[in-house]
C-alpha cells in the first residue's frame, strides 16, 4: 500500500511523520510532496527512506492513498491538476470541504474518498482523527480506521457531524493546551519551575484522560472521587464555576463549530 502525501506543512508533516512511526505502512511507501524544501528537508532528515518530491503529479503516481494536506482554498487548483484516477482513494484532510464540493475537482466524483480531521497530536501517535466516508467499501472504511487507529484513535461520523466534532477534537487540543498554559502560569507564581510546572500540568490532564478512556466511568464520577467535604478541590472547582469556566468552555466550542 503506498501513500502519497500532498503537502508538508503542520498537519501533513505531522501525518508522514505518525503513519512512519506506525506499523501498517513502510516508509518507503511513503513519498511527500511540498512546493517548498525546508520542511521536506527536515522529514527526511527524521525518516530518510520517505520520499520527497516538489512535484505533485510525480508524488501521486503508483499511489494507492492520496492525502490532501493543504489549505481549503488549494483544493481547487490541486486536485485539478492531480487527476486522480478512480481506483486510487481520496483522502481529504481539507477542513470545510464538503465531499459534495471536493467531487466537482476530481475525474471520476464517484471514486472513493474520505474527510479526515485529525489533530497535532498525530505526529505523537496521540491524534483524535475523525473520518467521514463516501463511496467506499466496508473494508476501505475498515483500513482506514486502521490506519488512523495506529496514531491514536480513530471514530467514523455521518459527514454532517464533521463541523461539530472537530470543534470537540481538532480545535479542541489548542482549548486543552491552553488549560495547560494557565496552570502552568499558576505554578510559576506559587514558586514553581516553568518546567516542573508545565510537566505536572501535562502530566494531569494525560492521567485525568486515561481514567476517562481507560474505564467505563464519567467526568463527574471522577471528579467526585477527589472533591472531599471541605476541602481544598471542591473551592477550586466552585471558583472555576464562579468564573464561567464551564460556560467558557461551552462558549468556545460552539463558536469553532
Amino acid at each position: 500500500m503506498k501513500i502519497a502525501i500532498i503537502g508538508a506543512g503542520n498537519m501533513g508533516g505531522s501525518i508522514a511523520r505518525g503513519l512512519a512511526k506506525g506499523s501498517l505502512i513502510d516508509d518507503s511507501n511513503i513519498i511527500v510532496s511540498n512546493p517548498t524544501a525546508g520542511k521536506l528537508e527536515q522529514l527526511k532528515k527524521e525518516f530518510p527512506s520517505i520520499a520527497t518530491t516538489h512535484n505533485n503529479v510525480e508524488a501521486i503516481a503508483g499511489a494507492d492513498i492520496i492525502i490532501l494536506a493543504i489549505k481549503p482554498w488549494l483544493i481547487n487548483s490541486v486536485v485539478s491538476e492531480l487527476k486522480v484516477k478512480s481506483k486510487q482513494i481520496l483522502v481529504s484532510v481539507a477542513a470545510g470541504i464538503s465531499f459534495e464540493e471536493l467531487s466537482h475537482y476530481v475525474v471520476s466524483p464517484e471514486m472513493p474518498m474520505f474527510r479526515v480531521i485529525p489533530n497535532t497530536a498525530i505526529s505523537e501517535l496521540e491524534s483524535m482523527t475523525l473520518i467521514a466516508a463516501r463511496n467506499t467499501t466496508d473494508e476501505q472504511n475498515k483500513f482506514i480506521l486502521q490506519l488512523f487507529n495506529e496514531m491514536g484513535m480513530a471514530m467514523l461520523i455521518p459527514e454532517d457531524k464533521m463541523g461539530a466534532a472537530t470543534s470537540l477534537a481538532s480545535c479542541g487540543i489548542a482549548y486543552v493546551l491552553k488549560y495547560i498554559q494557565a496552570g502552568m502560569q499558576a505554578g510559576i507564581e506559587m514558586g514553581l519551575r516553568p518546567k516542573d510546572a508545565m510537566e505536572m500540568i501535562a502530566q494531569s490532564v494525560q492521567g485525568a484522560a486515561a481514567l476517562i478512556l481507560n474505564n467505563d466511568t464519567h467526568p463527574s464520577v471522577e471528579i467526585d472521587k477527589v472533591t472531599t467535604p471541605g476541602g481544598i478541590t471542591i473551592k477550586g472547582i466552585n471558583e472555576l464555576e464562579h468564573n464561567g469556566f464551564t460556560s467558557a468552555i461551552i462558549k468556545a466550542m460552539l463558536a469553532s463549530k
